[in-house]
Formats: structure tokens, sequence, C-alpha cells
């Protein structure tokens, strides 16, 4: 049952201002490490500023970060990042809760896919928004804004506090995110709005990136029978590497039961030879370990390289010639809300209580995310937001305004009984 304060924030919502909000964010394209990826924080800081927010906007100090022994890796170029967090003013002695999400997106690829511009949004059917970015994530930093602002708006007062943390590099490994809790800042709870298509995402799985290189013996092609193919040398180590995916997934935890591969392993590039008539002496694959629930990242990096080694100790060639692993790019680790805690219940109740719909059910997600940072941090945190990450990083990206209302009015009636009020 909704309170007055309740009522009054949900009735405040301004559904126009908000679809207004989600194009113009699609309309900035924020790819990872891009200038326009500094140019949104900057433009989301002016946005929490007019919600008489308490901002803060600073450069991170890249090279300091980097050499952060908990670092969680980086893929893009970049020559600079900012942070941004925004925190309602005026609260008393209640419990903080973060608002969370990132400003990046990947890159649209193949633009010839698309119908359009990928950062031009479209509206199909007076619901539909179509574009890169438009549920991964701008969706959910749409509905952000406008539960504050509602809030706001209807005057309710806090007895706590609300943040809003927007970062960078979450598609990369998560440096905004990471840089933003190195400079101290915290919370009692945390949720992060990405694509959860109707579900409360309470557990990642990680992700590592790793690289083998692999030997050969260089040679004409016409006496191909003097060299070893690298191609060749690698198709045992292929091998091997998808009976470790069997072995990984044979048993997962029951948040993950319900995917058929909740740990993929893949091998994403092969890159092999510099003439069409010479063997080539080198190959390198690069590729994704998945991170099991509550797994050391060291100890599913030592189970690759032991896989490794092995197929290199079975192979005539690779025994005396062996490939070698090393680990590139981001570090997911995997992560979870406590057993127990009471974020997703509310979470659950706010749902039912601001828009009439089923209870949420709770899941984990194969994928990393920022979670793992903040629930390292000792945070609780969780995901709930608009949209469905099977569409996302595709030309079919979009996301149904009425779902991005829905996952609003549940964000703010779950935020005042959160924080409480005055």
């Amino acid at each position: 049952m909704l309170s007055d304060e309740e009522a009054a924030a949900l009735a405040a919502i301004d559904e126009k201002a908000l679809a207004r909000t989600l194009l113009e964010l699609i309309a900035v394209p924020s790819v990872t490490g891009s200038p326009a990826e500094s140019e949104l924080q900057h433009d989301l800081a002016r946005r929490l500023e007019r919600l008489d927010m308490d901002v803060d906007l600073w450069p991170m100090d890249l090279p300091a970060l980097r050499a952060d022994p908990g670092f969680p890796g980086a893929e893009a170029p970049r020559d600079e990042a900012w942070g941004l967090v925004g925190t309602t003013p005026d609260g008393g002695d209640g419990p903080t809760l973060i608002l969370q999400g990132h400003v990046d997106v990947v890159p649209p690829g193949d633009l010839a896919a698309w119908e359009g511009d990928p950062f031009v949004p479209r509206v199909t059917g007076d619901d539909v928004v179509h574009g890169r970015g438009a549920c991964d994530m701008k969706a959910g930093l749409a509905a952000h804004l406008a539960a504050l602002a509602a809030v706001r708006a209807a005057g309710v007062r806090l007895r706590g506090r609300v943040a809003a943390h927007f970062v960078v590099g979450e598609e990369d490994g998560g440096l905004g995110a990471f840089g933003t809790l190195r400079r101290g800042y915290g919370g009692d709870a945390c949720v992060i709005a990405e694509p959860t298509a109707g579900t409360l995402i309470t557990a990642n799985a990680g992700a590592l990136t790793f690289r083998l290189a692999v030997p050969g013996k260089a040679a004409h092609a016409s006496a191909r029978d003097q060299g070893v193919s690298a191609i060749d040398a690698y198709l045992p180590l292929h091998r091997a590497l998808a009976g470790l995916e069997a072995e990984r997934n044979a048993d997962p935890a029951p948040l993950m039961a319900e995917y058929a591969l909740p740990y993929a392993l893949s091998v994403g590039t092969l890159r092999s030879g510099d003439w069409a008539s010479s063997v080539p002496d080198l190959l390198v694959a690069e590729g994704r370990l998945g991170v099991r629930l509550g797994e050391d990242p060291a100890r599913a990096r030592a189970e690759l390289e032991r896989c490794v080694a092995e197929a290199c100790a079975a192979d005539p060639w690779l025994r005396d010639h062996p490939a070698t692993v090393t680990w590139p790019g981001g570090r997911f680790a995997s992560g979870r809300l406590p057993e127990g805690h009471p974020l997703p219940d509310v979470i659950r109740a706010a749902r039912t209580d601001a828009t009439g719909g089923p209870a949420l059910r709770e899941r984990g997600a194969p994928y990393g995310s920022d979670l793992r940072l903040y629930a390292g941090a000792g945070i609780p945190t969780l995901q709930f937001g608009p949209g469905d990450i099977q569409v996302a990083h595709s030309e079919r990206e979009h996301v149904s305004l009425r779902e991005v209302v829905a996952v609003t009015r549940t964000l703010v009636v779950a935020l005042l009984r959160t924080v409480g009020t005055k």
C-alpha cells in the first residue's frame, strides 16, 4: 500500500520529459573511451545540478588507477575519464541508496545493418525506442533521472540520501565504477539499472580475457611439409578449450541454472599468417573465459592455463613448442547480493504497489558488470532496469517506453522506502 509521500512522488513523474531525456541521451554517441563519453558526463552533471543535487564531477587520475593492484583492466584506449556523483542534499540519519548506471555504449558495428543512424533514435508504435544504447543503458539512466526529478517535484523530504553514480568504462572493465569507489563514495545499498527484462539480477558471473600465442614453423607453401602451420597447431588447443568449457559448466549454482551455458568460454579472434604462400609461424587467439559465482579469478586463470599446458604436453609439436597464455583487457570477477538481504523484497513490493505488475523473480546473469565492484566494496547491490540484454550490443537494440516508466515508478517507491522520509 502506498504512503501519501509515495503517491505524491508517483503523480509527479513526468512521462513526456522522461521520453525526451531518453532520446537526448541516445543521441550522444558515448562509445567507450570516446570524447562523447566525457561529453555525456558533463551533460549529466548539468542535469543533476538542475535537480539541486550536490554534484562532484572530477577528472580521474588514470595513471594512479591503472597502477592500483585492484584495477579491473581496460580494453578501449582513452586519454581521459570523468567521474560523476550527484547526492541529494540535507539528508538526515537515514541510509544512502546508490542509483548506478554507465554512460558508455559499445560501437554500433556494421552501419548497414541498422535502419538509419544508430545514434538518431527512432520511435515505432508510439512506444518502442530504437538506437545504440537504448536499453544498455540509456533507458536506465533516464529512469534514474526521472525518479530523482519526481521525488524533488513532489517536495518529499528524505531521511537518508540518494546518490547517483554515473560511470564511464563499464563495457571494457569497470574503470568508472572502480574510480568512483576509490574516491571514497559508498552507500548502504545499490541498484544498477542494467536491462533485466522484468527480473531482479542478484548475481553476476565474471569474465576474463585471455590470449594464446601458438607457435609454428615458417616455410614456403610449396614445401609446407618442411614447416608446421600454427593454425594446425592451434586445433588441439581449441578442442581442449571446448572440453574445459563443458567441465566448468557441469554443475552451475542455482541462480545460474536456467542458462544452458552460464560460464561460456569463447574464442573471439584468430590472427595468423602474413602471406598466402607461407606456412604461418604464429597464431594468436583471444577469447573470453567465464568465471563461476564465488570463484577466485586466479583459480579460473589457473584452470585454463592447466588445460593449455596439458594439451601442449599431449601434442608432438606443442610439447617442445608450447603455447603461451596471457591475460590482457578487462577482468570481471563474479559478484552477488548477500543471501537474505532485504533489497529484493523492497523492490518486489515497490513494483507491485507502484505498477500492479507481477512479482519479480530473482536470477543470476552470465555476464560481468559493475555489480561485482560494488559488492566487492561491501555494498549490497542488484540490477533492475528496463530492456532486455538479449538485444543489447546488436542492431536490434530497443526498449519499451512503457517499461521505462514502470521501472521509474518502481524506483521511486523503492528509494523512498529504502532511505525513508521525514
